[in-house]
């Protein structure tokens, strides 16, 4: 039977019903299609696919901002035609960055003179931040070596075995080695005395990290600075430290105030922090600030006329957008102090709310800190028939994106989940979580065994038939290599992109 059609092929509205056109006719999904379609028709099936998309509000692995106000949405959009990288066209835009670069140097213990402008630029994120630093301390390591007519073609840098995959990119990318102090059972962070034994005159620097993505701790900028004034001292080394504060930057100034990991300490010369993590800005902006302008090598930055007026500008990247630069001027002023100390304290009490709750259930051993960034780690006391993977697999049914990964070495055999609690992460939602957690573990409690031979593996035969039995950790470690191999192969049949 067919259908005759009393209206125009022409006649837009047909077209644009709902289902009418790319029902019958599928568009391809890697190459330009050939012919135009309505824009109600391309809204709807962008919007039809994005709906199998994670809830952004219920992706407890991501420390990204996922609200901020309508007001600052709407100040947002106005900007998001603006490139930010002309400067000469959009003067106000880059006042407001250097607005948030003063603010941010303050809030870190800047040593700025009266009037003083401080030194830093804003970044697409942490991982631009740190590669910015990475390089300055580069080049400053090597024009030292030059001048004093050593060889400077083997630079490393120093960081725990708990460092973010940037720090890997900036090593591999930038061709420094990157040498890590290993993790232990119960101390997931970089360990201060072992990190400045392994200091020596090809270290730019020591990375120490104020907020680890594995457990929310901060590492020990003190002491480590300390160590490493003794080891300068003795040694005649000037080696610097640089804190990779992505995370806990915009949380230590108002929570722990009296910590000193910043700028208060001599040798901390560069700080980075996102903007976009718990500086409550949507990705992706970052910050890079340096003590001063002699921590800065010169040839680094690049010089244009802004409005007859000398503008110098540092990044790696040329054009972005000017959104998460407004958005984040926006954050400063509207929530001053008070406002971000509120809202860290608020996120902290909701981390002990889930952490609590955990802990009543007897099921699980906590992994995080109460200092650090609110967030909890936890793993499974009992892990014998069912794995933290399994946990986070069977909380997707409820929504919930909780991660589930291994410690890296010398700790790998152990495997935690991790809630990060942002602004948006109510007290009703931990409870929530709390109760579907519970939920999960009941039903797996039902469930065999999924790793095969998972219970077998405790046992294996020697050369003479003779049983030996495998230790705790020998079992886990299998259990972990075998489920993370599972997980691997139901990847790879995503595809890339």
């Amino acid at each position: 039977m067919v259908l005759s059609k009393t209206s125009s092929q022409s006649d837009v509205s047909i077209h644009s019903t709902f289902a009418s056109r790319y029902v019958r006719d599928s568009l391809p999904r890697f190459k330009i299609p050939e012919n135009s379609i309505p824009k109600e028709a391309a809204s709807q099936i962008i919007n039809d696919e994005l709906m199998l998309d994670g809830n952004p509000r219920l992706n407890l692995a991501s420390f990204v901002t996922t609200w901020m106000e309508p007001e600052c949405d709407k100040l947002m959009m106005a900007a998001i035609n603006k490139n930010y990288v002309d400067m000469d066209e959009y003067p106000i835009t880059t006042e407001l960055q250097n607005r948030c670069v003063n603010m941010i140097a303050h809030l870190f213990n800047a040593p700025l003179g009266d009037g003083e402008a401080a030194v830093g630029v804003g970044t697409v994120g942490s991982s631009e931040a740190i590669m910015l630093a990475g390089l300055a301390f580069k080049r400053k390591w090597q024009n030292k070596m030059k001048a004093l007519g050593k060889p400077h073609d083997k630079p490393n840098i120093v960081t725990g075995a708990n460092v973010q995959v940037c720090w890997e990119k900036f090593a591999r990318y930038f061709e420094v080695e990157l040498k890590e102090v290993k993790l232990t059972d119960g101390y997931y962070v970089m360990n201060p005395e072992k990190a400045v034994e392994m200091v020596d005159e090809n270290t730019i620097c020591v990375a120490a990290i104020l907020g680890s993505t594995l457990n929310g701790e901060f590492e020990d900028v003190k002491t480590l600075n300390d160590l490493l004034m003794k080891k300068n001292q003795e040694t005649g080394w000037d080696t610097p430290i640089h804190v990779d504060a992505a995370s806990g930057g915009f949380i230590a100034p108002f929570l722990y105030p009296e910590l000193e990991w910043d700028f208060r300490l001599p040798l901390v010369k560069s700080i980075n922090v996102s903007g976009h993590k718990y500086g409550l800005v949507y990705a992706g902006i970052g910050w890079a600030i340096w003590r001063n302008k002699e921590d800065l090598p010169e040839e680094l930055i690049f010089h244009i006329n802004y409005l007859g007026a000398d503008q110098p500008t540092f990044t790696l990247n040329f054009s972005k957008g000017s959104s998460q630069v407004i958005a984040q001027y926006y954050q400063l002023i509207r929530l001053g102090y008070e406002g971000y100390k509120n809202i860290m304290e608020n996120c902290q009490e909701n981390a002990m709310v889930l952490k609590e709750g955990l802990e009543k259930t007897g099921r699980f051993n906590i992994v995080s800190k109460d200092d650090g960034v609110p967030l909890v780690a936890f793993s499974l006391k009992d892990n014998s028939r069912h794995t933290e993977f399994e946990v986070s697999d069977l909380l997707r049914r409820f929504g919930w994106i909780v991660p589930a990964y291994t410690m890296p070495p010398d700790a790998q055999h152990v495997t935690v989940l991790r809630v990060v609690i942002r602004e948006d992460f109510s007290r009703t939602l931990a409870e929530r979580l709390v109760v579907d957690i519970q939920k999960v573990l009941h039903e797996l409690d039902t469930l065999p065994a999924r790793v095969s031979a998972k219970i077998a593996a405790t046992e294996e035969h020697d050369k003479n038939g003779t049983v030996v039995k495998k230790t705790a950790i020998e079992v886990q470690r299998e259990i972990t290599t075998a489920w993370m191999k599972f997980v691997a192969d139901k990847k790879k049949t995503n595809g890339v992109c």
